[in-house]
């Protein structure tokens, strides 16, 4: 019988049947002409905090003038934005949604791509990522934020895709891909209307989408080896927390000013219910099938801004830089955000990147590759 499959249609009129393109209504995400790409991370933004008092709208404030002016100066060719969109606790289930048309003001404005991760202030009984998702596709054109497929993610954790990164616009298969995750936690209602908490872990059915997606790339586009790869996801994985007391100030810099412990990182919530390591089966299955994976980039602890390798895989993991005004905040802590510079000749090998503080002062800029932190 004769294969009827339509081809999938590309952005630039390019039509092929084998050839995974998940935007073909969207304009393709390059590197510059000089071989270069730059990604810059906003991290716990937290608006609609404290809407009831003038430090919390005038906090959004600052986080928006903060945005614009870190996208004025970073000039990213494309920007994550690593949970925590919104402090749902403190928001309004008639008019929640509407502070993601504030969010994404700024990147409309300037005609910059983006994407999302959610964390556990996006999921609550006033907004849930799902809900948060759709409006951004809404009122958003320069949005690549889009939900998994049924089935994957388990409650509360629609938030898992990837967005391919070309180095032309004629190539048919992707150099760099980024890969969004979806930790879940938060809260929400249960059958008796009272308020529960979440799970709080990447759920067991990613780590199967993850190896059937990798296994569709491979076959349109070749061994994964040929491409390099990242990972962004709001609540750090738990293997974080060992990496905490071992690690080398001087190897491996960035401020380390919030211990990790119970809601630190994933799995650690309801444990004599849920139990340990739930978090275990996705991240061997990131580790064992994502090549070249330059990092994991977690938000969710605004006190930290660290790299660290994981001795037992030689996964990289690494913090944000703490971006909203609203969230905890101590003295000394600060706002910014952090940057990641690709270069084609070295892309399945290293990657720079650094943070970048409000007052626009670079600090803790590091290459992340083989020998880092040994």
């Amino acid at each position: 019988m004769a294969d009827t499959t339509a081809p999938t249609i590309f952005s630039n009129g390019l039509t092929s049947a084998n050839v995974l393109n998940p935007y073909p209504n969207k304009r393709r995400i390059l590197f510059k002409d000089n071989g270069t790409f730059r990604l810059t991370v906003f991290s716990d933004l937290h608006f609609g905090e404290n809407p009831w008092e003038d430090s919390g709208p005038e906090h959004d404030r600052k986080t928006l003038v903060l945005m614009n002016d870190m996208l004025d100066s970073e000039k990213p060719d494309f920007v994550a934005i690593n949970g925590d969109l919104v402090t749902g606790e403190d928001t309004f289930k008639e008019n929640s949604t509407l502070l993601i048309d504030q969010i994404t003001s700024p990147f409309t404005q300037k005609n910059v791509p983006f994407a999302c991760t959610h964390g556990n202030h996006d999921n609550h009984p006033n907004i849930t990522h799902l809900q948060e998702i759709e409006r951004e596709q809404l009122v958003a054109p320069t949005s690549y934020t889009r939900r998994a497929p049924e089935g994957v993610g388990g409650l509360g954790g629609e938030g898992n895709y990837w967005v391919p990164v070309y180095a032309k616009e004629s190539d048919s298969s992707p150099s760099l891909v980024i890969w969004f995750f979806d930790s879940r936690s938060g809260w929400t209602l249960d059958s008796n209307n009272k308020t529960v908490a979440m799970p709080d872990w990447i759920d067991e059915s990613v780590a199967k989408w993850l190896v059937n997606e990798i296994e569709a790339m491979n076959e349109a586009w070749g061994p994964s080896e040929n491409r390099a790869a990242m990972a962004f996801v709001h609540v750090p994985f738990h293997v974080m927390e060992s990496l905490q007391p071992t690690r080398d100030p001087l190897k491996e810099p960035g401020l380390d000013g919030q211990v990790l412990e119970g809601g630190s990182t994933q799995s650690t919530v309801d444990t004599s219910a849920w139990g340990n390591d739930r978090d275990k089966p996705f991240w061997t299955a990131l580790t064992s099938n994502v090549k070249n994976l330059h990092a994991v980039v977690s938000g969710h602890d605004h006190g930290n801004e660290w790299c660290s390798r994981d001795p037992k895989t030689k996964q990289i993991l690494c913090f944000n830089k703490h971006t909203g005004y609203n969230g905890l905040t101590e003295p000394g802590w600060g706002h910014g955000v952090r940057t990641f510079d690709f270069t084609l000749a070295t892309l399945t090998t290293s990657v720079q990147t650094w943070v970048t503080m409000d007052n626009g002062t670079r600090i803790h800029e590091v290459t992340l590759n083989s020998s880092y932190g040994a």
